[in-house]
């Protein structure tokens, strides 16, 4: 398993996703900025209204496509080529490569994360100058957002499998934010990955959820990871079958 996770990682030596990991996290950072420096009469809670603002363009919106991104660009080498093939009938178990893959994600997304809480400091701490101390549960919004963006990605990744355009999983990414935040308005965001990534940052309310709401929460994102985890290496699996 150690030497998958090494096999992927070695794939992004050299390659310009640390760009897109570093550019989307800003451009939502100074958007969010941006919009709270005009509103600042209507926004007047400091950190939280500063969250408000950037949370919401980030983990509503960039967070997924960026989820998207990262999974396409995982499996760009394997559809290039027809490499599928070569990484079939190798030894490999197909439950390692998909988890891998998984795996590389998540710690992208995780550094992407971290970034995205670093320019938050920054922007409340030494541009706007908020005399509160930094709020300690913006830290366990972010893990959140982490944690469930694990669940799109099993199912980014798996469309990302299936599917050889690189932009078409990203546009599928796009409209399922639109539908998750229908959901969330209707209540019944728990039912939607991409609503997770919503209910676990408190983007759209900073309202924390209660000891129940969050072990529903974690429970979802185990359901979600498990089930489209075992869709896509099901289909993997089918693959390799047709293929020889």
């Amino acid at each position: 398993m150690l030497r998958s996770i090494s096999a992927e990682w070695l794939k992004l030596r050299h390659s310009r996703i640390s760009l897109v990991l570093a550019i989307l996290p800003v451009i939502s950072l100074l958007v969010g900025c941006f919009n709270f420096y005009f509103n600042q009469a209507a926004l007047q809670n400091g950190w939280y209204s500063l969250w408000t603002q950037v949370g919401l363009f980030y983990g509503e919106f960039f967070l997924p496509i960026l989820i998207a991104i990262c999974c396409a660009y995982v499996c760009r080498l394997e559809h290039a080529n027809r490499n599928w093939n070569m990484a079939m009938t190798s030894p490999l178990p197909v439950t390692f490569l998909f988890t891998a893959k998984l795996i590389i994600v998540g710690i992208l997304i995780f550094a992407a994360q971290t970034l995205f809480m670093l320019l938050y400091w920054f922007a409340g701490q030494l541009l706007f100058s908020f005399k509160d101390a930094f709020p300690a549960e913006t830290l366990i919004w972010s893990f959140r957002g982490w944690v469930a963006s694990l669940s799109v990605a099993a199912l980014q990744l798996g469309f990302s499998i299936r599917i050889r355009s690189f932009a078409t999983p990203i546009g599928i990414s796009l409209c399922a934010v639109f539908l998750g935040l229908g959901l969330y308005v209707l209540k019944i965001g728990m039912l939607s990955p991409y609503s997770l990534l919503s209910i676990g940052m408190c983007v759209l309310s900073q309202q924390d959820l209660s000891k129940t709401e969050n072990l529903v929460f974690f429970l979802m994102n185990a359901v979600f990871i498990t089930l489209f985890a075992g869709w896509s290496i099901r289909r993997l699996k089918h693959k390799d079958i047709a293929s020889s």
